[in-house]
């Protein structure tokens, strides 16, 4: 271990909290048979995550592949933070780099909060104008995470003012049977509806009565009362 690691792991661990990591460990669902089955917490917050992933950025890709693979959550996330600090300041090469590296290692960015701090700022700047192949590939994977991944890339396309790959990826994941990918699909199409209203509405007139119920919850929330109930009112048709 190199010292520049050792020292943002030592940093890091000097914050621990045992009460923070008790609930944190019941809020991300590490219990038997949830969706984080034995992952642990160190008690550190997300901003003092991002305290020390400012000060350590220049953690080379050696380092970071250590820490990524860390059965800390806070150390996996710190990873993420300082990834996305290099991705956004580096050249064309070292956001290359970067973005090789994020695909990777999925397997260790292994809950929503990790996919949602990195996916919209790596993956989606990196291929936005590009070859959607990836994302088509990863919002097929049986890993909930690759799936959120790929959702969770078209932020960026959405702050663009690109709409089409969102409502695709949410056409693909109608019938997801997991929570976790009906919330974020929600709030994709939340995120479209703030920007384009009338494109919102269009996908919704076509793919509400199949859309999860807590997917539709999400979508329209910010829209005036009438439409809301409107399509709450829609009769489902998604498990026909």
């Amino acid at each position: 271990m190199s010292k520049e690691l050792s020292a943002a792991k030592s940093t890091l661990r000097k914050q621990t909290d045992r009460q923070k990591a008790e609930f944190l460990q019941r809020y991300f669902k590490t219990g038997r048979g949830e969706y984080a089955e034995g992952d642990r917490f160190l008690g550190v917050t997300v901003p003092q995550v991002r305290a020390v992933s400012r000060r350590f950025r220049q953690l080379p890709l050696a380092d970071l592949n250590r820490l990524i693979r860390s059965s800390w959550h806070e150390e996996r996330l710190l990873a993420l933070l300082i990834l996305v600090l290099q991705y956004q300041k580096g050249d064309v090469g070292m956001r290359e780099k970067v973005f090789r590296f994020y695909l990777s290692h999925l397997k260790w960015i292994n809950n929503w909060d990790l996919v949602d701090c990195s996916a919209r700022y790596i993956v989606g700047p990196h291929l936005h104008d590009g070859d959607p192949a990836v994302l088509r590939k990863l919002v097929r994977s049986p890993v909930i995470w690759e799936r959120r991944v790929a959702l969770l890339a078209t932020f960026h396309f959405i702050t663009q003012g690109d709409f089409e790959e969102t409502f695709h990826l949410a056409r693909v994941l109608i019938r997801d049977d997991h929570d976790l990918i009906h919330k974020a699909t929600g709030w994709m199409l939340r995120e479209v509806g703030k920007r384009s209203p009338s494109s919102l509405k269009s996908f919704l007139d076509e793919h509400a009565c199949r859309l999860p119920r807590t997917a539709l919850r999400y979508a329209i929330e910010r829209m005036p009362e009438g439409q809301r109930k409107a399509y709450l009112a829609t009769k489902t048709t998604r498990d026909k």
